[in-house]
């Protein structure tokens, strides 16, 4: 352990982690970093020492770790709006392929809560739409929806026609979302988030939830997506509001 300008000590792993973070922005997206034991000869360490640095800039997006065939740096991070959009938009607008493949796709009973917040009664048949967001082949999201299945009759062969969500409820049922609630979180990855979105279990992951809204204010989805957190980014567009009367409670 060594003490910087301000006397603060600082972990020998992190001087480590600093050189490795230079290294890596010397090199085009996607090169292979050394091997761990070349790196601890290198810096005269432990390979504990150089592994824990390694880890590190992973979660934060850094470096990107494939199992059986090492450390490679990362690409920039995509970014998404907080606006209500679309994951195909939003990929789209970056230049990238947007794709989804559909995980789980049912019908399950409304419990208090998912009743509240879709507006129906506790006891209907709510559809439940769990999918794997991709951009240009890599897997970015999982995202579950739940919407009222009394409301949307036949959404399951609508989706079959209709690449966005969003298209398929304005062009066949005429709803359009006009507002929504959005809570973002912080989580670490179950095994099976992990398996799907090609990271490290534990990592983090962002959460978000999402409760919007039509025109009349009615409610009409509620989204839970899993990002990965190394790969992604928010950008909002931030002002003062006029006063405190007109803000909005988020949902949990």
């Amino acid at each position: 352990m060594t003490i910087d300008v301000s006397g603060a000590r600082v972990p020998k792993y992190y001087r480590i982690k600093q050189q490795l973070l230079a290294m890596a922005e010397a090199l085009q997206p996607g090169s292979a970093m050394p091997a761990e034991r070349l790196l601890a000869v290198r810096f005269g360490t432990s390979r504990t020492t150089v592994r824990q640095a390694l880890t590190e800039l992973v979660g934060e997006g850094r470096l990107d770790r494939i199992q059986g065939k090492g450390t490679f740096v990362s690409p920039p991070k995509l970014y998404r709006t907080l606006q209500l959009t679309s994951h195909t938009e939003d990929m789209r607008a970056q230049g990238l392929t947007p794709s989804s493949q559909v995980l789980d796709l049912g019908e399950v009973e409304a419990g208090r809560r998912l009743a509240e917040l879709l507006g129906i009664a506790a006891g209907e048949r709510v559809l439940r739409i769990e999918r794997l967001r991709l951009a240009g082949g890599e897997p970015m999201a999982i995202e579950t929806t739940h919407l009222s299945a009394r409301r949307f009759p036949g959404l399951r062969r609508s989706l079959a026609t209709y690449p966005s969500l969003y298209t398929a409820l304005a062009e066949v049922y005429g709803v359009r979302l006009a507002e929504a609630d959005e809570t973002i979180e912080t989580s670490l990855s179950t095994p099976r988030e992990a398996q799907l979105l090609g990271t490290d279990v534990g990592l983090p992951m962002l959460l978000l939830s999402r409760h919007s809204r039509d025109a009349q204010g009615t409610p009409v989805e509620w989204v839970r997506s899993v990002y990965r957190g190394s790969r992604y980014k928010f950008v909002a567009a931030l002002r003062r509001p006029a006063g405190e009367a007109g803000l909005r409670r988020p949902v949990p």
